[in-house]
């Protein structure tokens, strides 16, 4: 019998040939905010080695919502060579899709071109910058610009959007207490920070229409004793489910806050500070160097990871759930569809070989090589996206640090 990880599946409007979609982690390959070789030639590969769907990761809905130079930032001029990648997508059968988001306070002048805002204003560690709080007239100017966002990517050839909603990024921000702390209705009880997420998915929905899938990707808990917990998750899904989106991503972690969450492991702190812009980030270059693990603490890695949290709310929740988290093993995978999942988003593993999926279904492999060493991590903050596998001449040090990893994510 066929692997149920091959059936094809419903998103919304959109059908996928098969289970597994190419998550929305960070390539660092739209140069200059805008699309590049680099990123057509990733996710062809990509669809040709058999995915589903294929996500490009992180497009600003504005340039205020740009945390890194290498992310997308949607405007018309891009949308030609937005359209060519996406042609190029569906002509080896899998569909496309991007998120779409806004960084809120992690980001700083030098990139968003002006004072980084956020749900409530002050100081981010992350940057370090000031950051200010947005005015309400400002909150339904940025509801336009997602709008105006999807109607983008609707002409460049986009099947999905996914709408990033988790994280600590601007949405996050209004539904958590520890970066909400406004006295307006945008602030206080739960039913008013929701209140942006609410205005950005119904202009979404509205104009996504009837021929586009809606996902949003939604944290199940923060991760860190001040943020959401599960409960308040639940709720917040359940008003995604009301609000009529066609599928979840469940996920966790506060990239400020508590960024290994998300990722598990081990942050790659050598090949962190090796390959960062000693010119741009000098002072987190010497933080890292001194405090490293503290800064930045690791959170221990095993397959599935987020699969016992992401029940609960498979069991709270009707509608199409899309799984991510720590996905390698054919085993794996088809348990999280048994357990009711409909969509598998998988990234270390792709960015480890592109033909993964093909292998899969073929019997070539029935798990991926990819160590969880988390290089790939390391170094995407500067650099493009890659696997330490496919780095001519690694240096020893790193080197090092990667068979380390490895060992430990073994035990």
């Amino acid at each position: 019998m066929e692997s149920p990880i091959f059936t094809p599946c419903q998103i919304g409007p959109i059908t996928l040939r098969n289970r597994v979609i190419r998550s929305a982690a960070f390539e660092n390959m739209a140069y200059n905010n805008s699309p590049s070789q680099d990123l057509f030639n990733y996710h062809t590969a990509v669809a040709r080695g058999g995915v589903g769907m294929t996500t490009i990761a992180y497009a600003a809905v504005n340039q205020s919502g740009l945390s890194f130079n290498g992310q997308l930032w949607m405007r018309e001029e891009i949308v030609p060579e937005l359209k060519k990648l996406t042609d190029a997508i569906h002509a080896e059968g899998a569909k496309a899709s991007i998120q779409l988001g806004h960084c809120g306070n992690m980001t700083h002048r030098a990139t968003c071109g002006c004072k980084p805002v956020g749900a409530s204003g002050g100081f981010n560690l992350y940057s370090p910058t000031f950051v200010r709080e947005l005015k309400k007239e400002e909150i339904y100017s940025l509801v336009q610009d997602f709008g105006k966002a999807v109607n983008l990517a609707r002409q460049a050839g986009f099947d999905c959007v996914e709408i990033h909603a988790g994280h600590g990024y601007l949405i996050s921000q209004f539904l958590s207490p520890y970066t909400n702390h406004r006295k307006d209705e945008f602030g206080g009880s739960l039913e008013n920070r929701m209140r942006f997420m609410q205005l950005v998915i119904k202009e979404v929905m509205r104009v996504a229409g009837d021929d586009m899938g809606v996902v949003v990707k939604v944290n199940m808990h923060d991760g860190f004793r001040k943020g959401m917990q599960r409960e308040e998750c639940i709720k917040v899904a359940q008003e995604l489910e009301r609000l009529g989106v066609h599928a979840l991503v469940l996920t966790a972690g506060f990239v400020s806050k508590a960024p290994m969450e998300v990722m598990r492991g081990a942050m790659p702190l050598k090949t962190l500070r090796y390959y960062m812009d000693m010119k741009h980030f000098w002072w987190l270059k010497a933080g890292l160097a001194f405090a490293g693990r503290l800064m930045i603490p690791t959170v221990p890695y095993s397959e599935g990871y987020f699969l016992e949290d992401a029940k609960e709310f498979r069991a709270a929740l009707k509608l199409p759930l899309i799984y991510v988290g720590g996905l390698v093993s054919k085993a794996k995978m088809e348990e999280v569809l048994e357990a009711g999942f409909t969509g598998l988003q998988v990234a270390r593993a792709l960015v480890h070989d592109t033909e993964f999926v093909n292998k899969l279904k073929s019997g070539e492999v029935t798990c991926s090589q990819c160590g969880h060493s988390n290089y790939c991590i390391g170094r995407m903050y500067t650099l493009e996206m890659k696997c330490h596998h496919c780095v001519n001449n690694l240096p020893k040090r790193l080197q090092n640090e990667v068979d380390a990893a490895e060992k430990a994510a073994r035990q």
